[in-house]
């Protein structure tokens, strides 16, 4: 009796496909499409949900009709525009309707707040599957929804940083978006991921791509300099600096918007807005790791390293043993 051996041969195939890089074309000529498609980018936790949800109300205030896309697997950009509520995901809900052979209509997924209107890509559940892909599917949701016949002065799209792959590099390789917005702050790991995303921008300019960086938003500022030093190194400007204050802390974590006219914050989002819409895109000058070392001080960042090469003995430690030699050694006659 022979006993059935699964095979993982097809599984693996599947596994390949999904993390394979999807090929991203880029097109040549200079968007000119009335809407300003505009990407954030930051490291996670930085607070780009925090910088969007409140300029996005302030936009809308402000007169102008605004999309709000979260393209993040977390699905917590528009956490605060909601009042800590739970927007369902685009790709959660597409799934739960087809299975119930049903439509994804713009009501399952698109919702309104303030003017504003704000929807979430989301992601694949923990170890099932791959963000990046799972943006570039959202993004086809989208088309089938008939996002290109939209009618909206600003979308913004909440992307996370962090992550290379090239589905969170697309609006930036397919030439989505007319320019980037960084969301970084007074240290070393929000501004590495701001310069790797200005090396981005910088790569796809290369091959005829047209997206530039508008500038930074600097969220938390302590006022150490940071931030401002590296926005002047790869030239782009600040857009607005939101201080590190225990007011703007507590709003938040209550989920509480401060970008509105009746604010005592009202005033930053409103200048935050204007720099938004009017800062033309700009080509950064991206900084070596070492010139990214060199912003900060020494002290904090232990620049001063020197880096001591191993050698065959440390790696084998207990286990080391004298090699025998290759020279041959002739008898004497």
């Amino acid at each position: 009796m022979t006993q059935d051996v699964p095979t993982l041969k097809d599984y693996d195939s599947k596994l390949r496909d999904e993390a394979s890089e999807p090929i991203l074309e880029v097109p040549r000529g200079v968007p000119a499409k009335k809407t300003q498609i505009i990407a954030i980018y930051g490291k996670g936790g930085i607070g780009k949900s925090f910088t969007l949800a409140n300029l996005s109300h302030m936009m809308a205030e402000q007169g102008k009709r605004v999309l709000l896309i979260g393209c993040d697997p977390k699905s917590d950009t528009t956490s605060l525009l909601f009042g800590g509520k739970a927007c369902p995901t685009i790709i959660e809900t597409s799934t739960r309707k087809k299975l119930a052979g049903e439509e994804v209509k713009i009501g399952d997924v698109c919702f309104k707040r303030g003017g504003v209107f704000a929807m979430e890509l989301g992601g694949p559940e923990v170890g099932r599957g791959c963000g990046g892909r799972g943006i570039i599917h959202g993004f086809e949701l989208l088309e089938k929804l008939g996002f290109h016949d939209w009618d909206f002065d600003y979308v913004l799209l909440d992307f996370l940083g962090d992550v290379v792959c090239g589905g969170f590099g697309l609006p930036i390789a397919r030439d989505m978006a007319q320019k980037v917005i960084l969301v970084g702050s007074n240290d070393l790991q929000s501004l590495y991921v701001a310069n790797n995303v200005c090396s981005a921008v910088e790569y796809f300019r290369k091959l005829g791509g047209n997206v530039g960086v508008a500038g930074l938003v600097i969220n938390k500022d302590d006022g150490s300099g940071e931030a401002q030093a590296f926005a002047k190194a790869v030239n782009i400007p600040i857009l607005a600096s939101i201080p590190q204050d225990d007011d703007l802390r507590k709003k938040s974590a209550n989920y509480q918007i401060v970008g509105t006219a009746g604010s005592q914050w009202g005033s930053l989002f409103a200048t935050l807005g204007e720099n938004v819409a009017k800062t033309p895109p700009m080509r950064p000058v991206a900084l070596t790791q070492d010139q990214l070392l060199d912003l900060f001080d020494s002290s904090d960042t232990g620049a001063g390293v020197v880096l001591e090469p191993a050698t065959d003995t440390d790696m084998r430690a207990e286990n080391v043993k004298p090699k025998k030699s290759l020279e041959v050694v002739y008898d004497n006659v």
